[in-house]
Parts: structure tokens; sequence; C-alpha cells
């Protein structure tokens, strides 16, 4: 209902500014006290932090020493470092950190598909001015989910039912346990293509995107604007544009974190640009067939090549939801394409099918497609779900989750809980993936 949200928007600005200007301070570790009885603290801090992330909240009530210690930076520290020193980087489990709805009213929330358990966190500053935000990105860098961009409506505009893309980034900061507001991209920009470049200086590419709104299947604005954010200075620059204009496509990078920057390539895929109209009247989208390709280089450089048409005529409409896998140090993407997955060779521009879901989904139901620990995850909403019935809007019902492993070629169902109450609308839920 408009006005509860409404409400809970105001309810939430007034609370948020002070918040984010005096932070709840957490209890300092007492080095005296005993983490767990008859053993040093160094050893029980070990035990404690190797707890899968997602149940470390319900352990701070077991006593004060434990919420103390659960509540520091010493916590994420340990975990990040123990997985440093893993040759093979797997003592940490990918999380999926997932957004049903406009983060500032509907908190997101974290999953471990391996322990199926999860977590709330808390919701992202609002502005009571804004509002139905959505075709937001959010990507993770080191113990940090940023949320950039999107398109939204704004009440201090006119008309007021026409949705504004905005600049906003935030980030969720798993150390401090807070939202922080960064600096805007210099574009507002929603439906974008974006990806990290972790390293020794971490940043985030922009690029694309347009001001359309889930509520309107064919409008808004198209761009080719390329921006690079600056983790460590907190500064957005501009970088050469796109060949096109190109909104709702999606963007990876090709090479690992060992690698150079220079021999890594920023993949803009898919989206749509041009449009034309049915009989004169029903706008429709003219979609992308092909890739943009940038060499992301140090000095200089920052040229666009073309990688043509990915299918031929006939084979498909646009580009389904994809998802990029380091396979061996090796990036590969795949596609779901209905029931079937799909793998893209890259030597010949095409893609291959790779196998079809064991269960085929009912058409009416959304379906959710993620990368996670290097398995590809599909996500289907069970218990009948339909998007016309609005008696089931009360809970979320159950998830099944069919996950595929690239490497053994097979496949293993799980069915979760979310704890959510309402009902998960994968056209529209945005998901990432942490190590934490």
């Amino acid at each position: 209902m408009p006005l509860p949200i409404f409400s809970s928007r105001l309810q939430c600005s007034s609370s948020y500014s002070s918040r984010s200007s005096f932070p709840r301070p957490k209890p300092r570790i007492d080095p005296s006290s005993t983490l767990i009885p008859g053993l040093s603290n160094d050893i029980a801090r070990l035990i404690l932090s190797s707890v899968p992330y997602p149940h470390i909240s319900r352990l701070k009530s077991t006593c004060k020493s434990w919420y103390a210690f659960l509540s520091s930076k010493t916590l994420i520290s340990l975990r990040h470092r123990r997985d440093g020193n893993n040759s093979n980087n797997t003592t940490l489990s990918q999380l999926l950190c997932i957004f049903p709805q406009d983060p500032s009213i509907s908190p997101p929330f974290l999953f471990d598909p391996v322990t199926r358990s999860w977590r709330s966190l808390p919701l992202m500053p609002c502005n009571p001015h804004v509002y139905g935000l959505c075709n937001f990105v959010a990507v993770a860098l080191g113990p940090h989910v940023y949320v950039l961009g999107g398109s939204a409506f704004d009440t201090r505009s006119f008309p007021l039912d026409r949705p504004l893309p905005t600049s906003s980034v935030f980030r969720y900061n798993f150390v401090k346990s807070i939202w922080e507001r960064l600096a805007p991209m210099r574009t507002p920009r929603g439906s974008f293509a974006c990806a990290a470049i972790p390293g020794s200086s971490d940043k985030i590419i922009v690029a694309g995107g347009g001001s359309r709104h889930t509520l309107f299947g064919a409008a808004g604005s198209r761009l080719s604007s390329v921006e690079m954010y600056d983790v460590e200075k907190d500064e957005w620059r501009e970088m050469d544009e796109l060949p096109r204009f190109r909104a709702g496509c999606a963007g990876f990078i090709v090479g690992n974190e060992k690698e150079k920057e220079e021999d890594r390539e920023f993949w803009v895929m898919g989206g749509y640009g041009g449009s034309r109209t049915v009989s004169g009247i029903l706008p429709v989208d003219e979609y992308y067939k092909d890739a943009a390709v940038m060499d992301l280089r140090v000095k200089g450089g920052d040229k666009w090549r073309n990688v043509g048409d990915m299918w031929g005529e006939g084979e498909r409409a646009k580009l389904g939801k994809i998802v990029s896998v380091d396979c061996g140090g090796k990036s590969e993407f795949f596609m779901l394409d209905g029931d079937w997955i799909l793998r893209y060779e890259m030597g010949v521009n095409r893609w291959k099918k790779e196998s079809s879901l064991p269960k085929k989904a009912s058409y009416d139901k959304p379906v959710g497609f993620v990368a996670v620990n290097g398995e590809l995850h599909v996500m289907i909403l069970l218990d009948g779900y339909s998007l016309m019935d609005a008696r089931q809007q009360s809970n979320a019902g159950s998830l099944m989750i069919h996950v595929y492993d690239p490497k053994k070629k097979t496949w293993r169902s799980v069915v979760a809980k979310p704890p959510f109450n309402h009902q998960l609308d994968f056209r529209t839920t945005v998901m990432c993936t942490i190590r934490l």
C-alpha cells in the first residue's frame, strides 16, 4: 500500500540522519575476557571466525565477550586473512546478497547456499522525496556491497508519473555494519552494465543505461557514457563512450584478479538501443545481438572493439540472463534461455547448448539465475506461485534451487525457505555475491 510505504520512508529518513552521523558504538574487546573456557583467546577467535557468516548474528547473544568479538573489525579481518592464506581461496564461501525490492523500504538479505541460512541487513538510507527505486545494480568488492544508480519517482519532479534515473551510490560496510554514502556518478543511470575490478587499487566500471522503470515496458532514455570509480579516492572519472547507445545490458570482467589490469577486458553484452512501433502505436525495443569490449589499460587506451552478432535470425529475441564463472582462471559466460543453459564460445562467437534444467519451470514463474562458488544456481519459486494471484502475496513460499556444476556437468537440487513476508519477483530482484 502506498501510504504505509511512504510513512515508513519518512520514519526511515528521520531516523537515519542520526544513525549516519552518530553510528551506534560497538563494545570494545576486553583482552582479559575469556571467549571459550579452557582455550586461549587466539584459538577461540579462530574457531568463532569459522562459523558461517549468516549464523553470527544469532551467536552474539551468547555472552558479552562473544558479542564484543563478533561485532568487531577483528572478525572480518580474521576471516579474510584465513582466506588469503589459503592458496585455493576456498576457505570463505560466497554468499548471495538479495535485494527483493527498493532497499530503502525492504531490507536486503544474505543467503548461504551451503547451509541454507539467511540473515537480514539494515535498510539503505532513504530520501523521503524518492520512491520506487528499481533497475539499480549491486556489486561486491572486499567486505563491501555497493548499490549504484537506478530509476525512481521523485515527488519534486513534474510530471509525477515520469521516472528519473539517479546517480547515487551507497556502500554497505560489513566491518562497521553501516551504510555509507559515496560520491555520486557523473551521469544518472539505471539498467546499466557494471563490473568490479579488484586489485591493488579497487575500481568499479559502469557503462550505458537509461531511465527506464519496471512499471513501463518500453520508454526512457538511453546512454553511451562510461565511468570508472576509484574506491580509495572516492571519485569518478569519465572514459571513452560506448560505440552506440545501450541500455538494459550486462557487464563482466574477463580475466582474474591475479592478472595485470592491462590484461583484463570489460565486456558489455546485449541490451537495447533504438525502438520501433507496431502498427504505429505500440513501442518495441530493438535488442542488440552483439557485444562491445574495452581493453583496460593503465595509461590511456580505453578503446572499444565490437564483437559481432552472437546468434542468428530466429534463434531468440534478446539476450537472456547472463553470469560469469571463473573456471580454472578463465572466465566463462553462461546464459539461461528458457529451460536451457548455454555456454558462450569466444572462438566462434556463438552460444552453444550446455545442459537443460532437470525440471522445467512454468512460464508464468519468474526465475533467478546467479553464479555462486563456481556453480550456476537456477532459482524457482514453488507453492503454485502466480503473478496474477494477489492472495499468495502474504508469504514467500519455498525456493527450489537447481545447481549446475560446469566442471562436472552435473545437477543437484535443494529447497530453501526464504524469510520474506512477500513473494520474490525475479524480474525485478537484484542479486550479487560476496565472500565473507
